[in-house]
């Protein structure tokens, strides 16, 4: 695949002042992804028949030109990767789910490219230098879970929906620490900058885009986000699902793992609609209210509107 981005729009603003000339599209900026994949998979028979195990071999270009949202501003990074997911997944339906329960276990290594360097080289190299980026290193490993319970029965069930993931980003050395595949938390996931190429986004309703990541130049290394919902159907026919929802959710992401506290989180509460289309997909639109300040905020974040294009939250 192949992937380019130019400006700042992709980014957002958070964490600075733009004007409009910010958000226009600028060719003297851009970020270039080029990447490829093979792996296989294979479904389980222990300890039950819903388990299956995929591993895959990822390799990533990343190409940056004056890119200035992002701790990496140019040059370019390697990514060689080995990632392994096990999953579960006994769930009755895609689109209206009543039953079942899903989990993940994504583990991904990149190889320790600074156990055969010189480590005192690397220590009087600024954080991210060239050099540096040149060959990324790190390990990812990232943990997530869903439950559907039926409340009633019937075919219009009200369903008790929860669901938690948790995600850390670690280093071998501290002298060289990737920036990429770090978190961006907060809103409504649809950027077009984000991409778990680069940085994977995170949603959390109730707060705008990006409002629990500090900066563009200091990255969350790890997060958690624990959601539960009341799901009712409205209309549940081949040709169109629609349904309603209420949810409670909270959540943060930390720069390093030794701030990580599941306890701080940011709350919020809110309602929304999805609709799912054969021939478009998902479709929705969420109201909530966050509790909690963001980073240079003194408020609390209040009502923010998310909308929901082909995935969900």
């Amino acid at each position: 695949y192949y992937s380019s981005y130019y400006g700042s729009s992709y980014y957002g603003s958070y964490g600075s002042s733009s004007s409009s000339y910010d958000y226009a599209i600028d060719p003297d900026k851009s970020i270039q992804m080029i990447g490829a994949s093979v792996g296989f998979g294979k479904r389980l028979s222990w300890p039950d028949d819903y388990f299956t195990l995929q591993t895959s071999l990822n390799y990533h270009v990343y190409i940056l030109k004056d890119w200035q949202y992002f701790p990496v501003s140019n040059g370019t990074s390697n990514s060689l990767s080995i990632e392994s997911v096990l999953s579960r997944n006994s769930i009755d339906n895609p689109y209206y789910t009543r039953k079942g329960s899903t989990f993940t276990l994504d583990v991904e290594l990149a190889p320790p490219y600074s156990l055969f360097q010189d480590n005192s080289k690397l220590a009087r190299q600024d954080k991210y230098s060239k050099e540096k980026m040149k060959w990324l290193e790190f390990y990812k490993v990232k943990f997530s879970t869903k439950t559907f319970t039926p409340l009633t029965s019937g075919t219009h069930t009200l369903v008790f929906h929860t669901r938690s993931d948790m995600g850390f980003l670690g280093h071998y050395n501290k002298n060289k620490v990737s920036p990429f595949d770090s978190y961006y938390m907060g809103g409504d996931g649809n950027s077009y900058y984000s991409s778990s190429y680069i940085t994977e986004y995170i949603p959390l309703r109730g707060y705008e885009n990006g409002a629990l990541t500090s900066s563009y130049s200091d990255v969350a290394t790890c997060y958690a986000r624990f959601v539960a919902e009341l799901r009712y159907p409205f209309m549940l026919e081949s040709s169109s699902t629609i349904y309603g929802l209420m949810f409670a959710e909270a959540g943060n992401a930390w720069t390093d793992f030794k701030y990580f506290n599941p306890f701080a989180l940011k709350r919020s509460l809110g309602a929304g609609v999805r609709i799912f289309l054969p021939m478009i997909g998902m479709l929705g639109i969420d109201w909530g209210y966050g509790f909690d300040e963001t980073f240079g905020s003194k408020s609390n974040s209040g009502s923010n509107f998310h909308f929901v294009i082909g995935q969900e939250f």
